[in-house]
């Protein structure tokens, strides 16, 4: 994993996940017939906190309890729970999507308030073609044992509730997964209803960008500022940025290549730049550290594409002279992006031969 990742993971003693995974997880083992006797030894949950709604588990101990369960249960239950997701599944966030106008706005919400749900994988934004929008999916805790099964609940989970928002007629571009093809590969073709692509550089979900425009008919502005409200009171202190830091994120993500400074994104959010300043540094950040950090993340997920030129890399992201975006790299992750890239590309590849 990235090193830049690694300082930011999040703390594992705090509670952060909803029990819906590992409920789903219990209620298949009772239908199926197989044993969930151990699953939490030593774990410190009780069967009880997972029967509970509003309880939140740790995410190291979650996991644990999948790696247990994985090695009963059929192997596709990832794709199984995840199919069965709808908007009332994930609570007050799947409430406030509903609330948005658009599904971009609904989007945005999810990716914003994600640890309200509480998940081992999150959604970040990945290089994309014009006209598309790409979402790569990030495992909260590496482990290559349940990695798999967690992309397979996460992604199908998340189009579940994207289908519950505008409609059975929406259809990813594609879906992309880092491992190589299971045996039930078939299965996904009839969950998620596209084109599907394995030993791949990332596990991203690609679609159409006109999606974002798609109006919600289930808009509501005044149920909409309530509900935001009653998320931002339930993010996790541990892990929710201020509201300015994530308002420029998402400006910033969008537009790397492009090099905004400060001014620029003061003006997108109608502040001036002495004010957005000042609120950045209330919140522990700076626009400089902000930007890198952004850059740095995207370079990382470019470098992993075997074939492009450091050259593109460093364009995408802003840099105009590769020689700069290399000094850059360097000073910011203690290597050139060509050892970067030789790195990620090994773990790669120890993935792929793991069994």
């Amino acid at each position: 994993m990235p090193q830049p990742r690694v300082q930011e993971a999040p703390r594992t003693d705090i509670a952060l996940m909803s029990p819906n995974l590992l409920w789903g997880l219990f209620r298949s083992a009772e239908e199926q017939g197989v044993s969930s006797a151990g699953w939490l030894t030593g774990t410190g949950l009780t069967r009880a906190q997972i029967d509970d709604p509003g309880v939140r588990l740790p995410d190291r101990q979650t996991a644990i309890v999948v790696e247990r369960a994985l090695r009963v249960l059929p192997p596709s239950i990832g794709l199984e729970l995840g199919a069965q997701q709808n908007v009332g599944n994930f609570g007050l966030l799947g409430l406030a999507m509903t609330t948005a106008a658009t599904f971009g706005e609904a989007v945005a919400l999810g990716l914003r308030f994600t640890p309200v749900v509480g998940s081992l994988m999150r959604f970040v934004e990945s290089a994309a073609a014009p006209g598309e929008l790409a979402l790569a999916g990030e495992m909260v805790l590496p482990n290559p044992a349940i990695h798999r099964f967690v992309c397979e609940e996460f992604f199908s989970s998340c189009l579940a509730l994207a289908r519950g928002l505008v409609g059975s007629e929406l259809r990813p571009l594609r879906l992309e997964f880092s491992y190589p093809a299971p045996d039930y590969a078939e299965l996904y073709a009839q969950v998620f209803q596209c084109p599907v692509a394995f030993e791949q550089p990332q596990d991203r979900l690609v679609m159409d960008a006109r999606w974002l425009h798609h109006p919600l008919s289930t808009h509501n502005p005044i149920a909409a500022q309530q509900v935001v409200a009653l998320l931002r009171a339930q993010m996790p202190a541990t892990q929710a940025p201020g509201e300015t830091t994530a308002a420029v994120e998402r400006l910033l993500r969008a537009q790397l290549a492009g090099d905004p400074k400060l001014a620029d994104i003061a003006a997108q959010l109608h502040v001036s730049e002495r004010t957005l300043r000042r609120q950045l540094t209330a919140e522990g950040t700076r626009y400089n550290a902000l930007h890198d950090r952004l850059r740095i993340d995207q370079a990382y997920a470019l470098l992993r594409e075997r074939e492009r030129p450091i050259a593109s890399v460093a364009a995408a992201i802003g840099y105009k002279d590769p020689r700069e975006f290399r000094r850059a790299f360097k000073r910011l992750t203690g290597s050139t992006p060509s050892q970067a890239r030789e790195r990620l590309l090994d773990e790669l590849a120890r993935k792929r031969l793991a069994p």
